[in-house]
């Protein structure tokens, strides 16, 4: 179960030139948890998830990953802390095939893992490996998806971001990847920090959650909590699933 804190995000504001995108965001994430941010589109989810990263670098506030101030630092150092993002759209290379989307994925210092990371991508997504010679662009969206998520997971993450992994997809398809999702979690203990207009999957897969409206958290709790609480319900979860 989760233990020690291993990313905070304090009193973070992000802007867009002068457009304030992110307005004094505060979120923690445990080792071990999957967390969720839920909220409409436009809210800014993504911005949060891409200031994580660094890019766009937050203005004010702080970022803060295993005690460590990564604020200022650039996108590829806060990578090499082992922090991997799948990101909304999936932005995966399609000229390449899908081993070679896996091959650019894969954590450079940890290249003697290679092969076995590879067989276990394959046995969670074995329609990857069908179709490991096959250009990225020409999958389906499905695909596309399991294999934004295989690419991140090749760099052995501590923290796993995803945004929006179940946009445009069949419900099927969005089931599998929650399962993935849930037995990495539960097998491995890797820590996920997911992003997700799908509030009633993301809210039943999370250990935690908060809600984000116009830049702002504007509650937090348990999964469990938030599925059940009227206002979560009435703005997220109306003529959804229940």
């Amino acid at each position: 179960m989760a233990g020690e804190t291993l990313l905070t995000v304090d009193a973070v504001e992000t802007y867009y030139g002068n457009i304030r995108a992110l307005a004094g965001v505060s979120v923690e994430v445990k080792k071990g948890e999957i967390v969720s941010l839920i909220g409409a589109n436009g809210a800014g989810k993504s911005t949060l998830m891409m200031t994580i990263c660094g890019s766009p670098q937050a203005r004010h506030g702080k970022v803060i990953f295993e005690g460590e101030d990564i604020t200022r630092l650039p996108t590829h150092l806060i990578a090499r802390k082992r922090i991997a993002q799948s990101p909304e759209g999936r932005r995966i290379f399609p000229r390449m095939t899908v081993l070679e989307n896996l091959q650019m994925g894969a954590a450079l210092d940890n290249l003697k893992y290679f092969h076995e990371d590879l067989e276990k991508i394959y046995t969670m997504f074995p329609r990857l490996k069908e179709r490991q010679n096959q250009r990225g662009g020409t999958l389906s969206g499905g695909e596309q998806q399991m294999l934004s998520i295989g690419r991140a997971l090749m760099a052995r993450p501590k923290l796993l971001l995803l945004d929006e992994p179940s946009l445009g997809l069949a419900p099927l398809i969005v089931k599998g990847i929650f399962e993935a999702i849930k037995k990495l979690n539960q097998e491995e203990g890797l820590t996920v920090f997911l992003v997700e207009q799908n509030a009633f999957a993301a809210l039943k897969l999370s250990d935690r959650a908060y809600v984000m409206v116009n830049g702002q958290v504007t509650m937090s709790g348990s999964g469990k909590e938030l599925l059940a609480d009227p206002q979560v319900r009435a703005a997220y979860l109306e003529g959804g699933r229940h």
